[in-house]
Parts: structure tokens; sequence; C-alpha cells
């Protein structure tokens, strides 16, 4: 008994020491703002985090995945954008070919129709072609431009020469519709490209001419501070201004109930073209219009300093080449160059109307083979720019030219315009010409060119 009295008292005095032991414990967490629960939520928060970190890393990989396959879909489509580039350029040659022999097959024809229906049957289909043309184009103008195949050509541009030139083109058209065509000349100039601005302008006075049909268009332009704003300003027909964003997209014409005929037939590709090739300049174009009372489109670009190149013109002589002038182009001798069979049977039959005395070649060797003889030079060549087997025009007239030893004036009739033919053209004074030809302003072209003075060669 004594034993388990011994025992149960030893019991009794471990409870006690333990009691003590737990409630000092107890004590001290409490003092340490319960260290074991916080221990216990930094064990968790670890593993949170670790979860979390798993869950970033998979992400990542994901992205990595994603930023992968979005850069291969771009590499595609840059790809793509510029076989569009390429296929583009040939459609536009090739599209357009048969146009450009129907053009010269019309005027043909149009000059052996001896009755009055005949001619207005001519007349007829001679617009319809015009109507083709200009629509095919203009949407291969607008896929070129899409698909960044037109790149600026920055250089400072002068305005007093491009209102000159719009002046001159457009005074007829206005006179026409008997409305008045203003220009306010000045002496400012633009960074921007030439070309491009010159397509820009043209657009908007082709378009306010063509919606007025009383009053008048204004073409004018002033800067403030370091901006230039170029202002086309009618009196036509206006615009709602819940459509000032409409009137840029491709095919938009308005309402009707404004609008003539002939402005309802219109394509509506114009103001697209401006809006495209305003985003490729990275100028900006702002829209006030009223109904009824007129339209003001304000054109803004960066000034520029005057641009004295086109002042320092070299010397200049005056052809002498044995042509009648009164006689307009006969007997004038002409090298055509043109690998498209069919254009080049109605270039023979229009060249023959005229009285030329002219040789047909379909190749540069075709071309030199015809000025070996030296009985007969050429007073002009005129040379489609795509031949086959890669050849150009302008590199087949610098052959000729260097055989003959004469820089014979030069027409190169293409399909497909760029900055760098545009270069070469002007750098080997040749006159650049697009297809479809149209028989009167290559004609009108010709004539000019063997009147022009020529530049001096510098040697």
């Amino acid at each position: 008994m004594s034993t388990q009295s011994g025992s149960n008292a030893e019991i009794q005095k471990l409870k006690k020491i333990n009691k003590v032991l737990v409630d000092r414990v107890e004590r001290s967490m409490d003092q340490q703002g319960h260290g074991f629960s916080l221990f216990q939520t930094a064990i968790n928060l670890e593993s949170q985090i670790d979860r979390r970190t798993s869950e970033l890393t998979s992400t990542l990989a994901h992205l990595n995945r994603v930023n992968h396959e979005l850069e291969t879909a771009k590499n595609l489509a840059e790809k793509a954008n510029l076989n569009k580039s390429q296929v583009l350029a040939a459609a536009s040659h090739d599209v357009l070919q048969p146009l450009n022999a129907a053009q010269l097959l019309i005027s043909s024809l149009a000059s052996v129709q001896c009755c009055d229906e005949g001619q207005r049957l001519c007349n007829q289909i001679e617009r319809s072609l015009d109507t083709m043309t200009t629509l095919l184009n203009s949407l291969l103008y607008m896929s070129r431009l899409d698909a960044g195949a037109v790149q600026p050509e920055w250089q400072s541009v002068s305005l007093l020469t491009l209102f000159d030139s719009i002046e001159s083109d457009f005074q007829p058209v206005a006179q026409a519709k008997e409305i008045n065509l203003r220009v306010r000349h000045n002496n400012l100039f633009v960074h921007s490209d030439s070309t491009m601005l010159r397509r820009i302008v043209q657009n908007l006075v082709a378009n306010a001419i063509e919606y007025t049909n009383s009053g008048g268009v204004l073409l004018s332009a002033n800067r403030i501070a370091d901006r230039i704003h170029i202002r086309v300003a009618d009196t036509g027909c206006g615009i709602d201004s819940e459509n000032y964003k409409d009137i840029f997209d491709e095919f938009y014409r308005g309402s009707s109930a404004h609008q003539s005929m002939q402005q309802q037939s219109s394509a509506g590709l114009g103001l697209a073209i401006v809006a495209r090739m305003i985003n490729t300049l990275k100028h900006t174009i702002t829209v006030n219009s009223e109904l009824d009372r007129g339209s003001c489109f304000r054109l803004s670009l960066l000034a520029a300093e005057k641009n004295t190149a086109e002042f320092n013109t070299p010397p200049q002589r005056l052809k002498t080449r044995s042509i009648e002038q009164s006689d307009g182009l006969s007997q004038t001798r002409i090298l055509f160059i043109e690998n498209d069979f069919v254009v080049l049977n109605a270039m023979d039959t229009l060249l023959k109307q005229w009285g030329c005395d002219y040789r047909l070649a379909s190749s540069t060797q075709e071309a030199l083979s015809s000025v070996v003889d030296k009985a007969w030079q050429p007073d002009l060549i005129l040379a489609d720019q795509h031949l086959d087997a890669k050849e150009t025009g302008t590199s087949t007239i610098e052959l000729v030219r260097t055989l003959i030893g004469d820089t014979v004036p030069a027409v190169i009739v293409t399909a497909n315009p760029s900055t760098q033919l545009a270069k070469d053209a002007k750098d080997m004074d040749i006159e650049v010409m697009l297809k479809p030809i149209k028989p009167a302003q290559l004609r009108a072209l010709l004539s000019h060119q063997l009147t022009q003075p020529e530049r001096q060669l510098v040697t």
C-alpha cells in the first residue's frame, strides 16, 4: 500500500509540475503574441507563396509560348504583305494591259467612224473604259498603300509649284461646270512626299468641284508656328456632321437627296485614298461642313525650308530635230518598246494613223537592233517599264541612248509607279505616263516632249 500511495503521490506531483509548465508555456505564448499561431501562419504563407510561384512560373511559360506564336504570326503576316505587294505589282500590270490595248483600239476605231451614231458609241465606250480604269487604279493603289508597298520620299515641297499645277489641271474642269476655282498662291514649303501630297490635294479639289453645282472652290494655305494648313473649301452640297467619319470609307457617296446623277455614279474612292495617304505620311486632316452650304477640308503638316535645288537647273539648249511641227507627229521617228503583243498591235495601228515613221520592239535586243542602222534614228522613245526577262524600259532607253550617242527624248509607260521609278526617270530626264494610255494625252505629251528644251549633258 505504501508503494501504491507513493506512486499516486508521485503522479499527483508530476501532474502539478506538468500543469505549471503548461500554464507557463501558455503565458509565454500570450506574452509573445501567440507565437505558435504566427509560426503556423508563416508556414501557411510559405505554402501559398510556393503555390503562387508555381502558378506564375506556369503563366510565364504560357506567355512565352503565346509570344512565340505571336512572333511567328507577325513574321507570316509580314511575309504575306510582301507577297501581296509583289502580286499587286504583277496584277496592276496584267489587269491594266488589256485596258491599255482597249483604249488605244477604241481611239483608232473612233478616228475611222464616218457616222454620228458610230462616234457616239465610241465615245460611250471610251467613257466606260475611263470609269473602269479609274476604279481599278484606285483599288490597286489603295491595296498597295494597305500593304505598305508605297513608302514616302520625304523632301521640301513648294506649295507655289503644287498650286500652279493644280490650278492648271482643274481650271478647265471648273469652267465646264460654270463654277469658280480660286487659288491663293503663296511661297510656302512643306515637309512631305511631293507625289503623294499632290495626289491628296488633287483628290480634295476634284471632290470639291464634283460636289459643287454653284458658287466655287477655294484652294489656299497659311502658316501657324511650325505648321502649314492647306484648305480646300467649297460651296457644294455639304456633309451632315454625323457622317464626317463615313466620308473616308470606301464607296461612300453620301445622301442621294443632295447629289446630282453624276455625283451618285461616282465610285466614292477619292477620300478613301486621301485617308490612307495621310495616314502613311502622318499628316492630319479635319473637316468642317454644313448641309447645303458647303465644306472645308484642312490638311495640316510640318513647314519646311525652301528647297533651292529646283531653282538651280542646268543650262539648257534647244533640240534641233528635223520635224515639221505644223504636221504634228507626222513623219516623227518613234521607237516603241512593249512586250505585250496586243498592246504592240494596237499601238501599231495608232502610230500608223498619226503618220509616224516608227519601229516596234518587244525586247531590249530588238530595240537596239532597230537603231543599229544609222539611216534611221529615233526622235523619241516610248517604252513600257516592265519587259520580259526582268528587262526594264529605263535600262533599255539608257542603252539605246548610249548606242546612238544622243539623249533622245523618252517616255516610260507603266501600270506600277514607284518612288524608285520616279527617281530614275527624273535622273534620266524621262517622262512617266500611267497605263492605260489615253491616246489624246499621249499625243499631247509626245508633242510636248519634242518641243521642250533639253538639258545640257554634263561630262
